[in-house]
């Protein structure tokens, strides 16, 4: 069996929300699980919460998420990034313009010195994201 390596993003109670996002983004498979699924909550309030889930992209891309609950130490999310990199132009820049949509431009998606179109973005639920295009015209 092949070793996959996919992000796990974590929220604070917008898990949800940001899986519902990226679903139209990427399209695919959303499953969620709340807190109450697993009879998990340690507060009632947090019973809707997201104790996992998971979009497996049409494009073969697969993001997890959840809700961190009260009792656990949040941190906003700093010192990495997503990566999405091919040769598919028109796909590549679909997501771009999707979850550049409510979100912060850092790097405009261009033609960068190595000749490939390159972009940085903030999204509305603070995950940074890199597109790289390889050969792409800007």
């Amino acid at each position: 069996m092949p070793v996959t390596l996919n992000p796990y993003l974590n929220f604070k109670d917008s898990a949800r929300e940001a899986l519902e996002f990226y679903h139209s983004v990427f399209g695919g498979e959303l499953t969620v699980s709340t807190f109450a699924d697993f009879q998990s909550a340690q507060d009632p309030s947090e019973n809707d919460l997201v104790m996992h889930g998971q979009l497996d992209g049409a494009a073969g891309l697969t993001i997890m998420a959840a809700d961190t609950p009260k009792h656990m130490e949040y941190r906003e999310p700093a010192g990495f990034s997503v990566s999405l990199s091919g040769d598919d132009d028109a796909t590549l820049r679909g997501y771009w313009d999707k979850l550049a949509d409510g979100g912060t431009i850092v790097q405009p998606l261009e033609v960068a010195p190595w000749g490939d179109a390159f972009g940085m973005l903030t999204d509305r639920y603070g995950i940074t994201w890199l597109v790289n295009i390889s050969g792409a015209a800007a």
